[in-house]
């Protein structure tokens, strides 16, 4: 167990190495309080913990955190974020807008693909059409369906050269929307907008992600993929800032086990962790104060439901589960980080989106809850001689069993038996985008920092990341209204009434708004902490000499 590790094992330094260990093919330096300091090449080597075993490490394909950690360390989109995740200009200098706000002028830096060839308009257009292209079947697609035409052209009502986006020179790039879009900047950011590079995706087709093929025109590019074990990037020297960059190599590991990769922190392994388990908290608040970065998250998790298959179609049943869920017990004696009860889906330090949509019996009391939940399952057709049992898929992490297991025991006191179903977080997400699943734990991270981003998901036409496949003509009618709506304070009420909308129909039961859980090296300068949990590896970088205290 990691809270019995001792004292010289918590005052481990992070820096100078007495000799190495080979773990699953790769060197790691073996640490101590007399090691000496490490050389500057090592000083220049990053290792992350990083959650999860990517699904893809391809823009127009990805869907993950885990995902856009290091696929944002490789590419550079028209706006990137800055040490704090706020959006800055990136891949373009600058942009600008018609006086109608429909249409976007970007003008691009002068920077090169990591093969030293130009970064240019057209890979913009051929990358947005090609996210678009009905055969590369991207999850995000439904992103950037404000642009003109881009929803008739991914669902191949039109050809790709109709989407609304054009190059007007090598460095001049014209995008043109159907309605404004109040949150460009952030928008662009996301990696579903990044280029890719047309001359190598035409040359090398499903093989240009290959190390030996990809170029990228982010801070790094991919050497190495050895699944399961470890993801290597270098440094591109084609980079534009490449002068600051100060970190050469940079090491992701997937680490869904967070309790092993708490004992690899402690042992020098990591010199970040996304992810502590809930149950180490209070010992890594007493024994590792210094690294452990706790802190306000955009992020909501929920249980998902399949709204299209039984008994999930019916919204009885669908309420009487979300009544049944003690959200106090489960942030409070589950989770121990700070979370909080989620009575709503948007999550806090949503700028300029102060919602007063909630669940309707927030505010009754658990007994009556629990009543009402028995007496919809009645309605519904399910009592002692014919119980409500369903299969409930979750991710194979320890908090996820934790919050679990007890929702099973909320579940069990009305009178409904769960089987747990515990899987990868690949597979799993793979199970929920094939609709293979009748209830599921599920969690939704900003974006971009609008409530759109939480809200456009459980759209008719957002398909693929709509997983539990949600439709309502009311709720529909008021985003595309919210898109139109000119007035900031007039579109928050109407994305306030979809909110609501989502909430009666019990689209989702959200559980709790998260905090972000990072171990983070007194050995790291450079970063911090922020509500998207983002910290690019071309920000940061490594004093050896710092101690773990």
């Amino acid at each position: 167990m990691a809270g019995s590790g001792s004292r010289l094992s918590r005052r481990l330094l992070l820096g100078g190495a007495s000799a190495a260990v080979l773990i699953g093919g790769t060197a790691f330096a073996l640490r101590g309080s007399g090691a000496g300091h490490r050389s500057d090449a090592d000083a220049r080597t990053f290792n992350r913990g990083n959650a999860a075993e990517p699904d893809t490490l391809d823009p127009h394909l990805a869907s993950a955190s885990y995902e856009n950690n290091i696929i944002g360390d490789m590419f550079l989109g028209l706006m990137t974020e800055d040490a704090a995740a706020n959006a800055v200009p990136g891949a373009a200098l600058s942009y600008s807008a018609s006086a109608d706000g429909l249409v976007y002028t970007f003008k691009l830096r002068d920077h090169k693909w990591s093969d030293g060839v130009s970064v240019t308009a057209q890979d913009y257009v051929f990358s947005m059409r090609r996210i678009l292209e009905p055969k590369t079947a991207s999850q995000y697609a439904s992103l950037l369906y404000p642009i003109v035409n881009a929803e008739a052209v991914n669902g191949g009502k039109l050809p790709a050269d109709k989407l609304g986006v054009r190059a007007i020179d090598d460095k001049t790039l014209e995008i043109s929307f159907d309605i404004q879009i109040p949150y460009i900047g952030q928008l662009l950011t996301h990696y579903a907008t990044f280029a890719v590079p047309q001359h190598v995706v035409e040359l090398h087709g499903d093989r240009w992600l290959q190390p030996e093929n990809i170029v990228t025109n982010g801070a790094y590019v991919l050497k190495e993929w050895i699944p399961n074990d470890h993801i290597l990037l270098v440094k591109n020297p084609h980079f534009y800032d490449a002068a600051n960059v100060k970190i050469d190599n940079v090491y992701f590991y997937p680490t869904q086990d967070f309790s092993a990769a708490l004992k690899r922190f402690r042992g020098g392994e990591l010199d970040i962790q996304n992810g502590v388990p809930s149950q180490e908290i209070a010992w890594a608040r007493t024994n590792l104060s210094g690294a452990l970065h706790v802190s306000p998250y955009i992020l909501t998790q929920y249980v998902l439901f399949n709204c299209t298959q039984p008994p999930f179609n019916d919204v009885r049943v669908r309420t009487a589960l979300s009544l049944a869920i003690d959200r106090e017990i489960i942030a409070a004696k589950v989770m121990h980080a700070g979370e909080k009860p989620a009575y709503a889906y948007v999550p806090p330090y949503m700028p300029g989106y102060p919602s007063k949509a909630q669940i309707r019996f927030k505010d009754q009391p658990m007994a009556t809850r629990i009543e009402r939940a028995k007496a919809l399952l009645k309605e519904a057709g399910y009592g002692p001689n014919n119980p409500l049992t369903f299969d409930y898929n979750i991710e194979d992490q320890s908090d996820s069993r934790l919050i679990s297991v007890a929702m099973q025991a909320m579940w069990k006191e009305i009178g409904a038996d769960v089987r747990i179903l515990p899987s990868d977080d690949k597979n799993h997400y793979n199970q929920l985008r094939r609709q293979d699943f009748t209830a599921a734990w599920a969690g939704w991270v900003a974006d971009y920092r609008d409530a759109k981003d939480y809200l456009f998901v459980y759209q008719t036409s957002s398909r693929e990341l709509n997983f539990g496949r949600y439709s309502s003509t009311t709720f529909d009618r008021l985003m595309d209204q919210s898109d139109r709506e000119r007035d900031p304070a007039r579109r928050t009420r109407i994305l306030e009434a979809a909110e609501q909308t989502m909430l009666d129909d019990v689209a989702v039961a959200p559980v709790f708004f998260g905090v972000s859980r990072d171990l983070v090296s007194p050995a790291v300068r450079g970063w911090v902490n922020n509500p998207l949990d983002v910290n690019r590896t071309r920000y940061l970088s490594l004093d050896r000499s710092r101690f773990l205290v």
